[in-house]
């Protein structure tokens, strides 16, 4: 009897960019909380843009992500989107950088995202980094600067 399957059973093999660097292979990453269904690895996989996987906060308030490398970096680039489609918020990005095994950081940027569904419901970023032997990077994450109960959300980070 022949053996078969259906290749819809079949995983999906991840497509990541050209460049880019499989966190999953290189990194440990630390997250303050993660909600049920939204795990940080969704923020590393290749379900992005508008309607992507995203990572979601499991608790209102400030949130941390840290990718721990196994070993120092080079960074060239660092993109993020981030998508709110349920509630208008200012949700404020910290970034930042370690040389030296998480003891110290570097601020990189902090960046704001405006959301107002149904209208602006999705941010895009992308920066050029000047990075060499990096260890540690560190996003901290304000959902609204207004201090409301949300919740952090991210949909990609993704790293060259």
């Amino acid at each position: 009897m022949l053996r078969k399957r259906l290749l819809d059973q079949f995983p999906a093999v991840p497509s990541r960019p050209p460049g880019e660097k499989d966190i999953e292979a290189l990194a440990a990453v630390a997250v303050t909380s993660e909600a049920p269904g939204h795990p940080i690895e969704n923020a590393f996989d290749d379900r992005r843009g508008p309607g992507g996987s995203r990572w979601i906060a499991a608790d209102p308030g400030e949130q941390a992500v840290i990718i721990e490398f196994d070993v120092p970096q080079t960074i060239r680039e660092i993109g993020l989107e981030v998508e709110e489609t349920e509630v208008s918020r200012a949700q404020e990005l910290h970034l930042a950088l370690s040389r030296d095994g998480g003891r110290t950081y570097q601020e990189f940027i902090r960046q704001e995202y405006n959301f107002a569904p149904p209208g602006t419901t999705f941010e895009r970023e992308q920066w050029r980094v000047n990075g060499e032997g990096i260890t540690h990077v560190r996003l901290v994450i304000n959902p609204d600067r207004n201090g409301r109960p949300y919740r952090a959300t991210l949909t990609t980070v993704a790293l060259r």
